[in-house]
């Protein structure tokens, strides 16, 4: 029975796991020159940064960098593409590629529901120096605040955004959204 606990433990801890079933859905992201850079500083923080476009044109990724400040009440750097068609039903989860400074990172999607600014779903990602696929199911997916569904319908998702949120540090992180099982 304890080890049964701990294996659960761990694996509620893990954050999103890097290899979920299901197969690849017809679907195209935003291509990264249709993202917007977004800082705390639209609230009265101070965390700066930016966001561009980089790599060869069959192979272009965002490179998010700059320095998070939770001073002010502040607290994040993002990087968000808003959806041009919705996800269909039977979606999953969404792929990502990332690399990057090993610091704790996090994608955060927005729904028909999250009518607030502050409202937003979350889910860790990492961020090592290798570029790794990671796959994040919609139930990884937390609510900001009891108002919200416990998981986001992909139905509704409207957009997506790679974060650096929630504690001072320097940011770099290198994302390519590669699509939705």
């Amino acid at each position: 029975m304890k080890r049964r606990v701990w294996l659960v433990l761990l694996w509620l801890l893990s954050g999103p796991v890097l290899a979920q079933e299901g197969d690849m859905l017809d679907y195209t992201p935003p291509p990264p020159e249709n993202w917007r850079y977004f800082s705390d500083q639209v609230m009265g923080g101070v965390s700066q940064g930016g966001a561009r476009a980089v790599g060869p044109a069959d192979a272009r990724y965002l490179h998010l960098t700059g320095e998070v400040s939770t001073e002010n009440r502040g607290g994040f750097i993002q990087v968000r593409a808003d959806l041009e068609q919705p996800f269909p039903e039977e979606a999953r989860g969404v792929v990502v590629e990332t690399r990057g400074n090993g610091e704790r990172y996090f994608l955060h999607l927005r729904t028909r529901g999250t009518v607030l600014p502050w409202q937003y779903y979350q889910a860790p990602i990492p961020s090592g120096p290798d570029w790794q696929e990671v796959r994040v199911p919609f139930s990884a997916f937390e609510r900001s605040g009891v108002l919200l569904r416990a998981v986001p319908r992909p139905e509704t998702v409207t957009s997506l955004a790679a974060v650096a949120y929630g504690r001072d540090h320097e940011a770099d992180l290198s994302f390519r959204w590669i699509g939705i099982y």
